[in-house]
């Protein structure tokens, strides 16, 4: 469904649903991360790009101080939300968590917010890996700020999605997904260094294309095992005397071997190395240089699964399916927090049928598990009609 028709559709569904048309629409894109995986938090490097999926969030105003939400996708369920009172959770309505927990992080910075009645849809896959938590987080950022006529910085709206969640709804994020939903450029995808937040475009060559790859394996205990990888991280850390990786050298690090618990040295190899595999990719990608590309990429597949341990083998199966389909003109690795979800692969589109079908051929007979092909293109970040 393009973005015009899926607008429509949603003008059409808040008009039945509120009896009157909406005032504006807001839009925020989901991720794909070619590579620069749980880099974030560590203050380092990553490389996403924004998709053309989305969330969208349909607004009107309203007379008092409630926010009247209807999510579409999950059956038409309806929270009704006021604006002073402390935010609790909600557990009937736990995808209302990250509009509580926006509404809170937004009056702690002094936003004074206004009543209104919001319909939100998306075609972001859930449970994927690209993000759909952010995306919504984001829309409704921008949703309340504009309902207010309070304008907020991409940034700004980008730390106010992410501290929602961290604060909130309890899983400690980095700032990746929710800045690249704010700041995403449809001309190619986004370094962004976490540690000072600065973000570089880095153009995708006009003949690549991205596809994304759903194993089928639904994502579990990504929660608490990635909590649980950010203390491991912190540990390393700790024990150079820093508060994040960022501040260690590959070099300290594999001095200390021996020293450190292996489990900490382990976690912390992958993320010092997979910035400078970020930084490599980044140069690979703006130059078309496709060899070293793939190369990096199968790197950093190879460290998620040795090192920070958060592949499974059904992922494994497709990554290396999409790798000997492209015999060195795709690059192919899992993407998102880990323990399932989706694989990415960017290559010249030429090359794209050939991994589809060798996906469709191999995968389900290998794992017995049903892929979900998922083409998609870099687009720009949250904006409002």
């Amino acid at each position: 469904m393009s973005a015009t028709i899926h607008q429509q559709k949603l003008t059409e569904l808040f008009t039945f649903t509120f009896d009157h048309v909406p005032a504006f629409v807001v839009q925020a894109p989901g991720r794909v991360n070619l590579i620069g995986e749980h880099t974030d938090y560590n203050d380092g490097f990553v490389l996403p790009a924004a998709i053309n999926y989305s969330t969208s969030i349909a607004v009107s105003a309203r007379s008092d101080r409630e926010l009247h939400i209807v999510a579409q996708d999950f059956g038409s369920q309806k929270v009704v939300i006021s604006l002073d009172e402390t935010m609790q959770q909600d557990a009937e309505a736990p995808w209302s968590d990250y509009a509580r927990g926006v509404v809170q992080e937004l009056k702690k910075r002094n936003y004074r917010l206004a009543g209104g009645n919001f319909l939100i849809s998306g075609n972001v896959p859930a449970g994927a890996g690209l993000s759909s938590s952010a995306s919504l987080e984001v829309a409704f950022v921008r949703a309340l700020t504009e309902l207010s006529d309070e304008r907020i910085d991409p940034t700004d709206a980008a730390l106010v999605g992410q501290a929602a969640e961290n604060n909130f709804v309890g899983c400690n994020c980095g700032i990746m997904d929710q800045l690249i939903s704010a700041r995403g450029q449809a001309s190619g995808a986004l370094l962004i260094d976490c540690q000072d937040l600065s973000t570089r475009t880095i153009s995708i060559p006009t003949d690549w294309e991205i596809l994304i790859v759903h194993s089928g394996v639904k994502r579990g205990l990504v929660e608490s095992e990635y909590n649980t990888r950010r203390v491991q991280c912190e540990t390393a850390a700790a024990f150079f005397g820093q508060k994040t990786l960022r501040r260690v050298s590959l070099e300290q690090l594999l001095s200390a071997e021996g020293k450190l618990d292996e489990l900490s040295f382990r976690r912390a190899r992958h993320v010092l190395t997979e910035n400078d595999r970020t930084l490599l990719a980044a140069e690979a990608l703006s130059s078309g240089d496709m060899s070293t590309l793939a190369r990096v990429m199968a790197e950093s597949h190879v460290s998620m699964r040795d090192d920070f341990s958060i592949t499974t083998p059904a992922i494994d199966s497709l990554v290396k399916i999409l790798q000997d389909a492209g015999a060195g003109q795709a690059g192919a690795r899992m993407t998102g927090g880990g323990f399932g979800g989706c694989v990415v692969a960017i290559a010249p589109a030429t090359v794209i049928p050939q991994l589809m079908a060798a996906v469709e051929e191999r995968y389900q007979v290998e794992t017995g598990c049903v892929p979900r092909l998922i083409p998609a293109k870099a687009s720009k970040g949250a904006f409002a009609a």
